[in-house]
Parts: structure tokens; C-alpha cells; sequence
């Protein structure tokens, strides 16, 4: 085995993390990667059809879709960073992770992360507009609006995470066992060897808090001046059911996921089943990347009609084709 640590100048520098999340799952990792795999490609195609459904439709060529395409990108960046990993990781005898890919891998989890709150913002801030400013909406909402918005949203957490994941990658530490099933930058920070030389870590974290605290402000302050229009007017009720619905769904549930996760982190047992610990810590790669576009997808009315034809269309050909095979085979 590759020695996880490298003696240089009387110091110990580390070379390898041990993911021991996987330690309980030996007698069923087949089976875990089977409906693993399956639940992958699941989300890689409800996503990627969502998607290739708004780039291809010129009519979804509008903000609150272009939005949603942004929104079913970060999933699918997500959990690219997750499990083709775990996959390697369940048929592997060492769970073992670069020093660097497991900087690179904490780095995409909590990007990942915040982009979906800062996505979260952007969308409310489109709904907002739609509903409660229709006069103003084609005006304030143009390409380039929604160009750096997006920008915003992405950019945002990237720099964010950069100084975050360059600032940990400073720290002498004396300890290479991270009980999860990925790497996550605050759980190397606790590894470091001499407290004090987390400061700035610290510092910068309670930072990232407060921004994406006043994001989550910002969602709210939209949805009280949103439900205050809507319960005003029959029309509006009806947009707010249509639009808002899915997005308050995922909201919700990205919320759930990541308030589960903080807490075990910073104040969970660590008596609790193994198991149970691997679920919290992966909810938020589990529920939605799949819920997003299940739930978008049948409540938009144009996506689902969109969908709706593709289906239709293939079934017209389906049957022209079967109709063709039977004809040829009645005339030989």
C-alpha cells in the first residue's frame, strides 16, 4: 500500500485520506452498486433531458427556463463529483483519496452547494419580478440580466471556495481518517495539527454563513411580497401555483438535506449506525438532483407539454414502423 504520509524536514506531510464511510457495507457492495449505478444514470437522464428540452425549444428560450437549465447543470456538476468516486470506491479493497482529489472534491461539494442556494435566490428574484413587477419584467429581466445573474450565481461560490479550499490546503495536519463517504473541507480543517493555524478557516466560514444566510433572507422577503400579490388575485394564484410550486418543492428540500447535514457534522453522535450517518451526509446528492427535474418537469406546463409531444412522436413512429413491418411481411 502507498504510504499515506511523507516524512520531509521532520514532518509529517499527508499524501492520501482514508474515507472510512464504507467500512459496514462489505457484504452487500455489489448490490449497493448496482442500484448506485442505476441511480446515477436516473439522474444523468432526467437532467440532461431537461436540458437538451430547453436548449432545442426555441419558446423555453426564457429566463425562468434558462434558469432552471442553470439549476439541472449544478445538479448534474454535483454529483459528478460524488459518484463515479464511490463507484471506484465499492469495488476497491482501500478506500484511498489523493491528497489533491480530495481537496478538489471538497471544493465541489460545497460550491456545488452554494450555487444551489444562490440559484434558489435567483429564481425567487425572477418569480418575484414575473408576479408582482409584470410591467417591469421584459425590461429588467433581458439576456444580459439573466447572463449575469447566472454568472452571479456560479461565480459567486467558486471564488468563495477557492479561498476556502486554498486556505486548508496551508494546514500542517496530523490526521488522514475521514469518517464519510467523500471529503468535505470542514472535516479536513479538524484534522489540522495546531488549532490556532485555523483561524482564518474559520473566519472565512462564518463569512460564507452570513452571505448565503442573507441568500436565504432574500428567498423569504421575495415569497412574503409574492404570497401578499397572490392572495390579492384569482390570475396571480394560478402563476404562483404553476411556477412557485416546484420551485418552493425544491427549496424546501435542498433545505432539509443541508440543515440534516450541518447539523450531524458539527454536533451529531458519532454513535449513530454508520449507515444512517452515510444517508445524512449523501441526502443532499440523493433527493434533488432527482426531484428538480421531476418535479419542474411535470408542473411547468411547457415542459410538460413538450415531453408530452416527444412521447407522442415516438409513438406515432412507433406504430407507422409496426404497421410498415406488417405490410411487408403480408406481401412476402
Amino acid at each position: 500500500m502507498t504510504s499515506t504520509y511523507l516524512i520531509m524536514d521532520n514532518v509529517s506531510v499527508v499524501r492520501f485520506f482514508i474515507l472510512s464511510g464504507l467500512n459496514e457495507t462489505n457484504d452487500y457492495r455489489v448490490t449497493l452498486f448496482t442500484f448506485t449505478l442505476l441511480y446515477y444514470c436516473m439522474i444523468l437522464f432526467f437532467n440532461i433531458s431537461i436540458i437538451m428540452i430547453i436548449i432545442l425549444d426555441q419558446n423555453l428560450h426564457e429566463p425562468m427556463y434558462i434558469l432552471l437549465c442553470s439549476f439541472c447543470m449544478n445538479g448534474l456538476y454535483g454529483t459528478t463529483g460524488f459518484y463515479p468516486k464511490f463507484l471506484l470506491d465499492l469495488f476497491s479493497s482501500s478506500q484511498q483519496i489523493s491528497y489533491e482529489w480530495c481537496l478538489l472534491q471538497a471544493f465541489v461539494m460545497y460550491s456545488f452547494a452554494c450555487c444551489e442556494v444562490s440559484i434558489l435566490a435567483v429564481m425567487a428574484y425572477d418569480r418575484y419580478l414575473a408576479i408582482c413587477r409584470p410591467l417591469h419584467y421584459q425590461s429588467v429581466m433581458t439576456k444580459r440580466k439573466v447572463s449575469q445573474l447566472i454568472c452571479f450565481s456560479w461565480f459567486t461560490p467558486f471564488c468563495i471556495f477557492s479561498i476556502n479550499v486554498l486556505l486548508t490546503s496551508r494546514l500542517k495536519l496530523c490526521g488522514v481518517k475521514i469518517d464519510r463517504l467523500f471529503c468535505v473541507n470542514w472535516v479536513i480543517v479538524k484534522l489540522a495539527c495546531y488549532e490556532s493555524d485555523t483561524f482564518s478557516n474559520n473566519i472565512t466560514a462564518y463569512f460564507t454563513i452570513i452571505i448565503y444566510f442573507f441568500h436565504g433572507l432574500f428567498i423569504i422577503w421575495t415569497y412574503m411580497h409574492l404570497i401578499r400579490t397572490c392572495v390579492k388575485s384569482k390570475n396571480e394564484r394560478v402563476k404562483f401555483m404553476q411556477t412557485c410550486v416546484p420551485h418552493l418543492a425544491s427549496l424546501f428540500t435542498f433545505i432539509v438535506a443541508v440543515l440534516f447535514d450541518l447539523m450531524h457534522m458539527r454536533f451529531g453522535s458519532t454513535d449513530l449506525p454508520q449507515s444512517f450517518q452515510n444517508f445524512i451526509a449523501i441526502e443532499i446528492l440523493l433527493l434533488p438532483p432527482v426531484m428538480n427535474p421531476l418535479v419542474y418537469g411535470f408542473k411547468l406546463t411547457k415542459i410538460r407539454n413538450r415531453i408530452l409531444g416527444l412521447l407522442n412522436i415516438k409513438t406515432v413512429i412507433d406504430a407507422v414502423t409496426l404497421a410498415s413491418d406488417l405490410h411487408s411481411s403480408g406481401s412476402t
